[in-house]
């Protein structure tokens, strides 16, 4: 028992660690490359925080518990959303950029619908999961492209 409760505070102390230096790495990629801290947010951390998220939710489809994986999918957005965003304004307030309500918002409302409409029939298909795993490379070719763009257009106005 006594190593159990061990091995727990000494694997939350090497996350805290670890999930510390991943968020100093983000943010130093995205200043070096000119990217705004949202988009390195959403790409680097996205990715690296959903990719166990991933595994859980495909292992338990494949594994026949579908309600398993709908669950862990809906779970981690609420837990994203509600805790997790709830929490970082409670230790500091967010500031929330126009713009950012601007692009990013209508975009996750889409998604939450498109989602909504695969789910009417109360079965997400193979050509559903298509579908929005192409909303999702749209979204971030997009996030991405508006970047550069921006990148491009402020180093052509130091010239």
């Amino acid at each position: 028992m006594l190593l159990s409760v061990l091995a727990i505070v000494v694997g939350l102390v090497v996350l805290l660690w670890s999930a510390d230096r991943f968020v100093d790495g983000a943010a130093v990629m995205a200043r070096h490359y000119g990217m705004s801290s949202l988009l390195i947010g959403m790409l680097v951390i996205g990715f690296g925080t959903s990719a166990p998220e991933i595994v859980v939710s495909g292992l338990a489809s494949w594994q026949g518990n579908p309600g398993l994986a709908l669950g862990n999918g809906f779970g981690s957005n609420i837990a994203n959303i509600a805790l997790i965003l709830g929490f970082t304004a409670i230790l500091s307030p967010i500031t929330v950029h126009s713009d950012v309500l601007k692009k990013e918002l209508p975009l996750l409302v889409l998604a939450t619908i498109l989602v909504g409409y695969f789910m009417f029939d109360f079965q997400i298909s193979r050509l559903d999961g298509f579908l929005m795993l192409l909303a999702f490379l749209v979204i971030m070719g997009y996030s991405i492209y508006k970047a550069k763009k921006k990148i491009t257009t402020m180093i052509l106005s130091l010239k």
